[in-house]
């Protein structure tokens, strides 16, 4: 991990290195964000670590507080160095300002990753400094950036960090000519995407996938339903109907028949939600694509050809090849007989502002 600040030790990079690895052991789906905390002694020992394990627990800080305190007794923390992945928080939710336990426990230094973004949860660092701790900012800030990318982006951007999933042959394909796509792919990826799905907060289709395939939304693995749902979200004014297998989803389905994505988007967030998986069909896919709101896309290939006139994306607003929406690859791999790509925009001074809306008929 790189330090970007000269003044801090070789043993507090480590320690913020450590403190990512426990920061990623907590929930990646909620309003809360992954967090890591590693507390040093003035010789540099750890004497305490702790991770937020999600919504109405103790916060990093405060577990690695805990833990310290279990270990050597109460008066542990005084003198220390908290290494922190984000900010330490300064507001009264749930629980107290994390700023408020550090500074009551003594610790003398405080080092963290990245800054946090919220207007009410932001001002930790600004507070310890003015009780007296020294404060250092931004050790390994890519990184950690890197790891926690869907929260810090929900929270800048006030709406849910998207990742648009399609499954498609190497022809771009998603289904035969009469609408049949169960499998393209194989048991591999399909596993992986329902692992995807409960990392999201909400799962989002059209309701013309619904009609077409009546999925259950739901995230499964071989013992059943896993831990985590992803709240079911249809998109499209026609009726679900009274049979369809989303109305035996264990949370309930969200409805909108409006076609602004933005708006829709801005209400999930008013209602926690942080990350939603867009599953299609490819009239939805395509939509957020062209929108601009795609901040991920995860796209398994399968070694097949199938034809047709069902591709797995329709219109982009795509002109002339000036106007391509260019990706970064970050990720692929096998997955049993098929690919997984994972990719993100790339910025580009030739991209057009277009309006988040779905014209479609459903």
């Amino acid at each position: 991990m790189s330090d970007t600040n000269d003044s801090t030790a070789p043993a507090e990079a480590a320690a913020l290195r450590r403190a990512l690895e426990l920061a990623l052991r907590g929930p990646r789906h909620g309003v809360n964000p992954q967090v890591g905390c590693v507390l040093l002694s003035a010789t540099g020992d750890v004497i305490g670590e702790g991770w937020h394990r999600g919504a109405g627990t103790p916060h990093a800080e405060v577990a690695a507080l805990a833990d310290a305190f279990a270990r050597h007794g109460s008066g542990a923390a005084r003198g220390a160095t908290a290494v922190v992945t984000l900010e330490p928080c300064d507001h009264h939710g749930r629980t107290g300002p994390c700023s408020l336990a550090l500074i009551d426990a003594g610790v003398a230094r405080v080092v963290y990753g990245v800054d946090d973004p919220g207007a009410a949860s932001s001002g930790g660092g600004e507070r310890m400094r003015g009780a007296g701790l020294e404060v250092v900012a931004g050790v390994g800030a890519a990184e950690v950036q890197e790891a926690i990318r869907p929260w810090l982006t929900a929270v800048r951007c006030h709406r849910p960090f998207v990742t648009v999933k399609w499954a498609s042959s190497l022809d771009g394909r998603a289904a035969a000519a009469d609408g049949s796509s169960r499998w393209i792919t194989g048991s591999e990826a399909r596993a992986d995407v329902h692992r995807r799905r409960s990392d999201a907060d909400a799962v989002v289709v059209g309701i013309g996938t619904v009609l077409a395939d009546d999925p259950e939304l739901t995230a499964r693995g071989e013992g059943g339903l896993l831990p985590h749902q992803p709240a079911p979200v249809v998109l499209g004014r026609r009726a679900v109907p009274d049979g369809a297998r989303l109305h035996e989803h264990p949370l309930p389905l969200r409805r909108f028949e409006e076609h602004d994505l933005d708006a829709v988007l801005a209400a999930l967030y008013e209602d926690e939600v942080r990350s939603v998986f867009v599953e299609g069909g490819p009239t939805v896919a395509s939509a957020f694509v062209a929108a601009g709101l795609a901040d991920e896309l995860v796209v398994y290939l399968a070694p097949t050809l199938i034809g047709g006139p069902v591709t797995a994306l329709g219109e982009l607003g795509v002109d002339g090849i000036g106007a391509q929406r260019r990706l970064t690859i970050t990720g692929v791999d096998r997955l049993g007989d098929d690919l997984r790509i994972v990719a993100r925009p790339a910025p580009s001074p030739t991209d057009s502002t277009v309006t988040a809306v779905v014209t479609t008929k459903e």
